[in-house]
């Protein structure tokens, strides 16, 4: 069975296009409503990111904990938001490579925004039989496509929450603990 190299998903919020991409674009933000990134070293904490910026992303999941070097490849005030992911390690991002790339969309609709979410497996050269027992290990028995679905879920949820200042449910940062 081939790996699915790609998911998403989409949430409304009440809350204008170019104020939740201002939040989103601005990497060092995630770490308040991801399931698994603690935040990030940006050049400039509070401001949107810029097209070629490099950051790196602060990760956990359970015990372990791990950084990401990351590039921005679109950042269109109001409408989208892409960085991919270009090398990860325990202290320091050494393993270089397609990682993942993830991105935001943003668009008007009735009753707010909606955002999506997307994750794309940037491990093209692995064989899937070796990816899928890599994705097994790392995330305690799931597929990282399945896995990510959590994720984005969680993203997602955390981000209405904190936005529309409603309060979060207990399982929105379970997969961080």
């Amino acid at each position: 069975m081939a790996r699915i190299m790609q998911v998403h998903d989409s949430i409304v919020i009440a809350a204008e296009p170019l104020e939740l991409w201002e939040q989103i674009a601005d990497p060092s933000q995630m770490g308040r409503w991801s399931p698994e990134n603690t935040g990030a070293d940006v050049p400039h904490p509070g401001s949107p990111a810029t097209v070629g910026m490099t950051f790196t992303g602060s990760n956990r999941r359970g015990r372990a904990r791990w950084v990401t070097s990351c590039t921005v490849t679109e950042a269109v005030p109001g409408e989208k938001f892409t960085f991919e992911v270009r090398a990860i390690g325990p202290r320091k991002p050494l393993l270089k490579g397609g990682i993942a790339t993830w991105s935001y969309t943003v668009e008007p609709v009735d009753g707010g925004t909606r955002v999506t979410e997307s994750w794309a497996d940037g491990r093209t050269r692995w064989p899937d039989a070796v990816a899928a027992r890599f994705d097994r290990f790392v995330t305690g028995g799931q597929l990282f496509s399945d896995f990510q679905r959590g994720n984005i879920a969680g993203t997602l949820a955390a981000l209405r929450a904190d936005v529309e200042g409603a309060p979060r449910s207990g399982g929105e940062r379970a997969l961080r603990d």
